[in-house]
């Protein structure tokens, strides 16, 4: 259910000249420093921070710093960006509903997986 956002002006804007270096098909651990060089789907920059030992992810934007609980998050989806793979756009669902989808444009690829297991690894099996 992700692909509808890629037809937002948000990637017609081009990659932001702050991003972080994307690599595709490589996994990194969460960088120690906050995850920057991000927007918004109203084009603001973001940048995510991890805060592991308080359960909990700041989405930060020039406005305001959101500290949300990882508990709280129901799901994360992202997809690559269809003419740049080594970027993902990332929904981080901060409600009951898809409506509390929180997009994410040019998240480095080598940092989805590392992103999804900090924020839901704990619901997700081990075998």
């Amino acid at each position: 259910a992700v692909v509808s956002t890629q037809s937002t002006g948000v990637l017609e804007k081009g990659k932001p000249e702050d991003a972080m270096p994307g690599m595709k098909g490589v996994k990194h651990s969460l960088p120690t420093t906050p995850i920057n060089g991000m927007v918004n789907k109203t084009g603001g920059k973001v940048r995510l921070t991890f805060k592991l030992e308080e359960d909990s992810l700041w989405i930060g934007t020039k406005a305001r710093t959101e500290k949300v609980n990882m508990s709280s998050i129901r799901t994360v989806v992202s997809e690559p960006i269809e003419d740049s793979p080594e970027y993902h756009i990332m929904g981080i669902q901060l409600g009951p509903t898809e409506l509390s989808m929180y997009w994410v444009y040019w998240v480095p690829a080598q940092y989805v997986d590392a992103v999804k297991d900090a924020i839901l690894g704990k619901w997700q099996p081990f075998f």
